[in-house]
């Protein structure tokens, strides 16, 4: 069965071969949600039997992955102070966002621009997958069957680009798209982990959903020295990492 969505597993970039300058700096955290978290909004999927079906427990909006305090769907990435004139090849490999009990899995996720986004409709109803971009060229694909793929590429650098579904309206992800390969979507578990930077002082940032974002300074010299990042108010809601 899909489940409602709890955030998938941690997500790290990976350049293709020949990138340009990497290292062995690691910044790496878990994601800390202070307060009590919002109550995630129930579906009706009444109207969606073959969604529906898959859930032995009534569906939510998962807007907050949270569990133990951790907060998961975050989004990190290098904002800047790489070398300057880097340039990392996109990767060969494919990301892949699922229709699946009529929600989006990933949530959150990244991508280099040009790397191909194959897009998948597990579910036997129709999908209608919407990117809405500011800086790309966005798309409109209806997908009415199960087992039906397409696959789309983004172009220009831009965190982050909404998807949706015109069908389903509670439908929605979030993708993340760099020219580099320096990003994590923390997990279920709030854990996130940015690998093979070379030596420098970086300007992070992290960003939910829905645009909220914060940025730190950090400074990578040792062999996999970890990073402390503290990213304070929200809209209410205060998370951090350490």
């Amino acid at each position: 069965s899909a489940g409602t969505s709890t955030g998938a597993a941690p997500q790290t970039g990976a350049a293709g071969s020949g990138a340009g300058p990497t290292g062995n700096a690691t910044i790496s955290g878990v994601m800390h949600f202070t307060g009590t978290a919002p109550a995630n909004p129930k579906i009706d999927m009444s109207q969606e039997s073959a969604c529906q079906g898959k859930y032995t427990t009534p569906p939510t909006d998962p807007q907050f992955v949270v569990s133990g305090g951790k907060l998961g769907n975050v989004f990190v990435y290098v904002k800047s102070g790489l070398p300057a004139g880097a340039t990392y090849p996109t990767p060969g490999n494919s990301v892949e966002i699922d229709q699946n009990g009529c929600l989006y899995h990933p949530r959150v996720f990244g991508v280099m621009t040009n790397q191909k986004i194959v897009i998948k409709n597990s579910d036997n109803v129709l999908h209608n997958i919407k990117a809405v971009p500011k800086e790309n060229r966005g798309f409109n694909i209806s997908q009415p069957s199960a087992g039906m793929t397409s696959t789309r590429t983004f172009t220009t650098p831009e965190v982050m680009v909404p998807l949706e579904c015109n069908v389903h309206g509670w439908m929605h992800a979030w993708v993340g798209v760099l020219p580099h390969p320096f990003y994590a979507a923390s997990g279920p578990d709030g854990s996130f982990s940015i690998k093979n930077l070379p030596p420098g002082t970086y300007t992070i940032e992290a960003s939910r959903e829905a645009g909220h974002a914060n940025t730190e300074r950090h400074r990578r010299r040792r062999r996999n020295e970890d990073g402390r990042l503290h990213l304070q108010r929200f809209e209410g809601v205060t998370w951090a990492t350490f």
